[in-house]
């Protein structure tokens, strides 16, 4: 009977632990659609940074790519999740002016840029390909 009652108590124990990591687990969204941000003022490395973290807190956001130089914030998104209106407002709250471009499904932006969205061709940023303090 103390067996039953330990394995019970025990195999209790382990479906609350597993529903608590439940919680705390993000599932990862899957993009269904891919959004090209206009944004002005990016000027280095760090404002990079600030845009792909407010961008990947949004929930259903799977994917998110910042150029640079040429000032275009991608990011590829659940569509039922998020709308590529809020994705520009969340741009545009880290202080930086942002306007959708333009909404293309993955296969669209596959087909235009010659890659998945997320798998950035080349080095980029405020240092180059060649990494900072390269010659």
């Amino acid at each position: 009977m103390k067996n039953r009652i330990f394995n019970t108590c025990l195999i209790l124990a382990v479906v609350v632990i597993l529903a608590v990591f439940a919680v705390y687990v993000r599932v990862g969204a899957t993009a269904d659609a891919v959004v090209v941000l206009r944004t002005s003022g990016m000027t280095c490395g760090s404002c990079i940074a600030k845009v792909n973290k407010a961008l990947q807190a949004e929930t259903g956001v799977a994917a998110t790519e910042v150029d640079l130089e040429g000032g275009w914030v991608i990011a590829g998104y659940d569509s039922k999740q998020v709308a590529p209106e809020k994705l520009a407002q969340k741009v545009a709250a880290t202080g930086f002016g942002s306007t959708v471009q333009m909404v293309l499904t993955p296969e669209q932006f596959k087909k235009l840029a010659g890659r998945d969205i997320g798998q950035q061709a080349g080095g980029s940023g405020c240092c180059g390909a060649k990494g900072c303090g390269a010659n």
